[in-house]
């Protein structure tokens, strides 16, 4: 979470949902969306505002007071090519690990539509990052 702050800087959007939105570019000039999911069944935390969420995290990441931690709140952070772009996996996660100095766990395609309707028609009971990892045939978080 400290590298994402440190790298990415604040959230350019910030959802009631709990997502957390930034955007950059590849050398190669695709736009690239990263979205840190909320995890399933996520509600804003008492005394907070969903513009609170992410500073607070990290507030407490660095105070080391534990008083919200990031696995309460999210569970994945995903890297996909925004606005339609395309871009192979490959080359996405050669950015992804140039832009974060992290390789990412998993690359590959996957069909935002269906699970977003997934996320819908539940109401937010399961979580966006496990129906991914689902697609991409990883054991869930």
């Amino acid at each position: 979470m400290l590298a994402l702050a440190e790298q990415l800087g604040e959230p350019v959007d910030r959802y009631v949902n709990g997502s957390q939105t930034w955007f950059t570019e590849t050398p190669g000039g695709v736009a690239l969306e990263w979205r840190l999911h909320p995890v399933a069944r996520y509600t804003t935390p008492k005394d907070l505002t969903h513009n609170d969420v992410w500073d607070v995290v990290v507030e407490s990441l660095i105070a080391g007071d534990g008083r919200l931690t990031p696995e309460a709140v999210w569970d994945g952070l995903e890297c996909f090519a925004a606005y339609g772009d395309d871009i192979e996996p490959g080359p996405l996660a050669a950015a992804a690990a140039e832009e974060l100095g992290n390789a990412p766990d998993a690359a590959g395609l996957v069909d935002h539509q269906s699970i977003g309707d997934e996320w819908e028609r539940t109401r937010g009971a399961v979580s966006i990052f496990d129906l991914l990892v689902r697609q991409l045939d990883l054991p869930p978080s």
